[in-house]
């Protein structure tokens, strides 16, 4: 089975946290966390038109600047998603320079922050030199148990978690709804090619089209065009499978607590890759916990709980620096029940 998602670590488990989310086969991406990320360059920054913070200290938010840099004088979108206060920080980072020359610039910067009650949403338009639009407000989402649903696509969904940090600290876990894979061999057998038709029938079944719903499709052979018309559910049948959609599940700055590690363990729930801050050993634990922060064996320990297929962990203090090996095995060794 090819993933749908391919995922990685922006910067090296020392560096600045975050995550970057590529959805194959679309030319778009997801980032978690806007730490430093120069290293993705352009064109991955690019790609990325949600962006999900967990909260805004430095380590987490000083790359806005690079990703607004380089989107100003594209025709773009930006949304991002975070908890209480988030709107008030995105604009004083647009307050922070001089904006006289952009009125023809068409970039949109869309924030949402969320709140128990209610979610809060402006807009900031390059063209209007940044100046936020009426801020709107409507009821919180539904919420599943502990976790908030902030962003819903026909494909898959992103849910949140709020977690103590001394401040509210966003963790985020990413949901395929299913996974559609298609059989190249029957597709050979029957004279049909790999193409972008492929990517049509994937979203309309991802809409919920019915079985019976019919679509045209323009088919190539050699500079040769042949107009057909399938029906989807035969398709779903004669070429593809469906099963499970993958899960990703990020949680950086929390400290160690029961409440806090059930809420983890909920988001995290059977994810196939559980990106976990793990920035002290445990032999530290009374300063992580002073520090609101976890140690590499409460991250393993809960990868555990969570039933996770794997645990990769990250932002490890600079105390450290040389010791990375360590924490790595502290985390599976909790993880794999050592």
């Amino acid at each position: 089975m090819n993933p749908s998602f391919s995922s990685y670590l922006i910067n090296d488990v020392f560096g600045d946290p975050g995550v970057y989310v590529d959805i194959r086969w679309s030319k778009r991406a997801l980032l978690f966390d806007l730490g430093h990320n120069d290293a993705l360059g352009p064109t991955r920054l690019l790609r990325a038109g949600e962006i999900f913070i967990s909260h805004t200290h430095m380590d987490h938010f000083i790359g806005f600047d690079t990703v607004l840099r380089i989107a100003l004088g594209r025709g773009k979108t930006l949304r991002l998603f975070g908890p209480p206060g988030l709107i008030e920080n995105v604009q004083g980072k647009l307050r922070g320079y001089t904006w006289n020359l952009v009125d023809g610039y068409p970039l949109t910067i869309d924030v949402q922050e969320y709140h128990e009650q209610e979610v809060r949403q402006v807009a900031f338009l390059a063209s209007t030199g940044f100046q936020p639009s009426d801020r709107t407000s409507r009821p919180a989402p539904r919420q599943d148990g502990p976790l908030i649903t902030v962003f819903q696509d026909p494909m898959f969904t992103v849910k949140a978690v709020t977690l103590n940090h001394r401040i509210p600290s966003f963790a985020y876990s990413l949901e395929e709804q299913f996974h559609i894979n298609v059989n190249k061999q029957k597709l050979h057998e029957a004279g049909l090619r790999i193409g972008a038709w492929l990517t049509d029938v994937k979203r309309y079944i991802w809409q919920g089209r019915p079985d019976d719903f019919r679509f045209p499709v323009a088919l190539y052979d050699e500079h040769r065009r042949e107009d057909r018309e399938f029906v989807l559910g035969e398709v779903k049948e004669q070429f593809l499978t469906i099963s499970r959609g993958q899960k990703i599940a990020y949680v950086v700055d929390a400290r160690y607590d029961d409440e806090n590690e059930a809420k983890i363990v909920a988001l995290a729930q059977d994810a196939d890759v559980f990106y976990c801050e793990a920035p002290y050993l445990d032999a530290a634990a009374e300063k992580a916990r002073d520090r609101y922060h976890l140690t590499a064996r409460q991250a393993g320990h809960m990868a555990r709980m969570a039933k996770v297929r794997d645990l990769v962990v990250f932002h490890f203090s600079p105390r450290y620096t040389g010791q990375g090996e360590a924490l790595e095995r502290e985390a599976m060794e909790a993880f794999q029940g050592e």
